[in-house]
């Protein structure tokens, strides 16, 4: 069996000064790491892990075989690899602070808002203009639900849900983000103005999708799904969450270069809630900081999601903001770059404290007297 190695990041601090000196930035933003399990595994089976400081991971990755200390040096480069900004039209999505996606759903049937706004352009709009006035960055549009056991859409459907909305947001100058995984959603949404592709299926439920968006330019989001195309949830099996969804996503990453998309342009989400346990979405979710080994922008989406309700005494959807925002924070925490919410105004609040108390530890530390 061919062994592969995983660098994770197990001690974050509040800035690079951290730690004596020791902590590095992640992806080139305001989450620093000072501390790295270098972890090898073979088949499903973890069989060495060693922790070192970041001083320690030159000859840490010097005593690998030849392969996996490629692999490992690639990876260690990735962790501390600065992303360029992406373009949206008019805006431009730095990726150097994490950034609210407001979640806009024109669908009859998603768990927490459908029939709110479907059929409903003009209480959509407003809506999604409330979300960017409160600091959302990008307004992420769908027209299919894909929670568990979700009735399947035509596309026909699909298209006359969402692109009268994106045509009127994008001639209001809004960056936006179409949530689809049909190739002709996706084309329509495009024409219409979107600007990023969020496939919740990592571009496999359509075979078309890759030359889409290939051809189109368009920065694309790639989630992790254990399912096919019938269902999503479905095949959630692991022998390592955390360790096989890496895998699972340097797959399609790899997949996507390969039929011509640019890597500056790939993100990659975990897909949380999506055919994982309660305990498989705390592991990964614990382990996000991992996922910057792969080299891409980290989008976050577990609002109002049902683990928050199974761990709060089964609360409804509409009333798991708590925890909404808990996640929100530890996703910043972790370096992501992108978080995906519904509740735009409370999450981009709790992030510009979260913001203020980071650009105080970089000029708040001790020296000791003379």
């Amino acid at each position: 069996m061919s062994r592969k190695v995983y660098l994770r990041p197990v001690a974050l601090a509040d800035s690079p000064q951290a730690d004596e000196g020791q902590a590095v930035r992640l992806a080139g933003g305001l989450a620093c790491a000072s501390r790295f399990a270098v972890i090898v595994r073979e088949g499903g089976r973890v069989v060495s892990r060693r922790v070192v400081g970041a001083d320690g991971m030159p000859d840490a990755i010097a005593a690998l075989p030849d392969a996996l200390g490629q692999d490992a040096q690639a990876q260690w480069a990735d962790l501390r690899r600065v992303h360029a900004p992406i373009g949206c039209g008019e805006r431009l999505l730095r990726f150097d602070q994490p950034l609210v996606m407001g979640i806009l759903n024109v669908t009859p049937d998603s768990f927490s808002d459908g029939g709110q706004f479907l059929d409903k352009p003009d209480v959509a709009l407003a809506h999604a203009h409330a979300m960017l006035e409160a600091g959302a960055a990008v307004i992420d549009i769908g027209g299919e639900s894909t929670r568990p056991n979700a009735p399947a859409v035509w596309e026909g459907d699909e298209i006359k849900r969402v692109v009268p909305v994106i045509e009127r947001l994008a001639a209001a100058g809004a960056a936006i983000s179409i949530d689809s995984r049909r190739s002709s959603v996706i084309a329509a949404a495009l024409a219409a103005g979107a600007h990023i592709v969020n496939d919740v299926s990592a571009l496999r439920h359509d075979p078309r999708s890759m030359e889409i968006v290939a051809a189109s330019g368009a920065p694309v989001v790639l989630m992790h799904a254990p399912g096919d195309a019938a269902d999503l949830h479905a095949d959630g099996r692991y022998d390592d969450v955390v360790l096989d969804v890496f895998d699972a996503l340097r797959e399609r990453r790899d997949a996507a270069v390969v039929a011509g998309i640019a890597r500056e342009k790939i993100l990659i989400d975990p897909g949380i809630g999506f055919g994982k346990t309660l305990a498989e979405n705390l592991a990964l979710i614990n382990a996000l900081p991992l996922f910057h080994a792969l080299g891409q922008p980290i989008l976050f989406g577990a609002s109002r999601k049902r683990m928050i309700g199974a761990l709060s005494n089964e609360a409804p959807a509409h009333q798991r903001l708590g925890g909404s925002l808990q996640l929100a924070i530890r996703a910043a925490d972790a370096g992501c770059q992108l978080v995906r919410v519904h509740d735009a105004a409370e999450t981009a609040q709790a992030l510009r404290v979260w913001r203020g108390l980071r650009d105080a530890a970089l000029t708040d530390f001790t020296q000791v007297a003379d």
